[in-house]
């Protein structure tokens, strides 16, 4: 199977690729990337020589470089996009460009070349925030609360309207809060990892009682994999951890492991918008394709920061390309 990556430069894209190129010896990876402040390359040299992988520096907006290599290809998984909720909220235009005008490219492109399976990672920010029950399902109707939701959402629907209308083999995945090696560090666990390496504070929104589940990067990976090869045309399935944890709880554990106190805490001003608790169900995807998470939280929390403390120097360059930018 040849399959086209997009925005496999980033975080949770160049885990799924690393994913592929391991369990499927005759697989070959496209993976297409702009390399926007996210995107970076060097996640990605462990692979950078396998035959199987090819890198192409682009942007899904190029519609003729996307009809190029979607003709190269049986099946896509969309993971570019623009992700970071408070980035969209003081430039929200970015968002529309790459997650809507970026999809129905992608779209269009392989519904023209008749492609195998597309499959489009969205997230459960799509839904909006819950109280102190419940759950996400595939059925819960979309209220997303920030523009960077709204984009993703925006596509979700695009990627359903394109089933409905032409018949296209698509699928959609919703995830819960990822985390895990390579995530770029403006996200809460590197984050906080970098700024107690520096010997700062770390801010933490609120009161610190916002709640999310929590899903290893690797156990997600395995998922969409799972719905790709197995998935039913059509259908959405959700992603969680069942991890359900609150960021006081998050940031209390990091402080815990690297050696600091609360008093390295600092309570700042809360997100506008902030969704209070998200908390997906997994029970499609485990009755229907027998996928469920292979780690516990603290399994994977522990691998996660021993990560980072063990790759200080991924962490720098970040840092140094980002000030080297601004």
């Amino acid at each position: 199977m040849n399959i086209l990556v997009t925005g496999g430069a980033g975080f949770i894209g160049s885990c799924f690729i690393r994913h592929i190129l391991k369990k499927y010896q005759n697989y070959k990876v496209i993976n297409i990337d702009a390399l926007t402040y996210a995107g970076n390359i060097e996640n990605l040299n462990d692979v950078k020589d396998n035959q199987n992988y090819k890198f192409i520096h682009g942007n899904i907006c190029d519609k003729e470089l996307v009809r190029e290599l979607v003709n190269q290809v049986d099946c896509v998984v969309n993971f570019a996009a623009e992700s970071h909720v408070d980035r969209s909220i003081t430039g929200p235009e970015i968002f529309i460009e790459t997650n809507v005008k970026g999809t129905l490219n992608l779209l269009q492109a392989a519904k023209d070349a008749k492609i195998e399976r597309y499959l489009q990672v969205s997230t459960d920010e799509v839904y909006g925030s819950l109280g102190k029950t419940g759950y996400f399902y595939e059925t819960t109707p979309l209220a997303p609360n920030s523009p960077y939701s709204a984009s993703k959402a925006s596509a979700d629907l695009l990627v359903r309207a394109y089933y409905e209308t032409y018949k296209m083999p698509v699928l959609n995945t919703r995830c819960s809060n990822n985390y895990g090696p390579y995530q770029y560090p403006e996200k809460l666990i590197p984050f906080f990892i970098s700024k107690l390496l520096k010997g700062e504070k770390v801010p933490v929104y609120g009161d610190g009682l916002n709640v999310r589940d929590w899903l290893y990067v690797y156990d997600h990976c395995s998922a969409i994999d799972t719905v790709l090869h197995n998935g039913k045309i059509g259908e959405i399935y959700n992603i969680g951890g069942h991890n359900e944890k609150t960021n006081i709880e998050i940031t209390k554990l990091i402080l815990n492991a690297m050696g600091k106190d609360e008093s390295s805490i600092e309570y700042v001003q809360d997100r506008l918008g902030h969704d209070r608790r998200y908390a997906i169900s997994n029970d499609k995807i485990q009755s229907q394709l027998g996928w469920e998470p292979s780690l516990t939280f603290e399994e994977g929390i522990k691998i996660t920061i021993d990560w980072y403390l063990n790759n200080q120097d991924w962490i720098k360059s970040i840092e140094q390309k980002k000030s080297g930018a601004i």
